[in-house]
């Protein structure tokens, strides 16, 4: 289930901002030093490089993905989440505003 508030946490002010503005996010530094990001993407079709394995969690919206090495699209929805490994990418595709929180590591 996903989380609709996360306590105890310092914002980093800055947007990060890819894709000419189609995807927005706050990085956010939790108490232990551990980072997540919070953020929206538009309508959209994009394609992301990981560097470390990522967890999105979808917050509202929905989006499919299509995962590297992978042909069947999957589609994720509000409360659920997905894993990408490390140094890996994914296409993900929206036709509502996607609201989500990564997790690193």
């Amino acid at each position: 289930m996903s989380q609709t508030q996360i306590d105890g946490v310092s914002v980093i002010t800055k947007a990060n901002v890819y894709f000419d503005g189609k995807c927005i996010s706050h990085t956010l530094v939790l108490a232990d030093g551990n980072k997540k990001t919070v953020g929206v993407i538009l309508p959209s079709r994009l394609t992301f490089n990981t560097g470390a394995p990522e967890v999105m969690e979808t917050a509202a919206g929905s989006c499919r993905v299509l995962f590297k090495g992978e042909t069947e699209w999957q589609t994720f929805g509000e409360g659920q989440s997905f894993n990408v490994p490390g140094n890996s990418s994914f296409e993900i595709e929206v036709t509502e505003p996607y609201h989500y929180v990564c997790y690193y590591g």
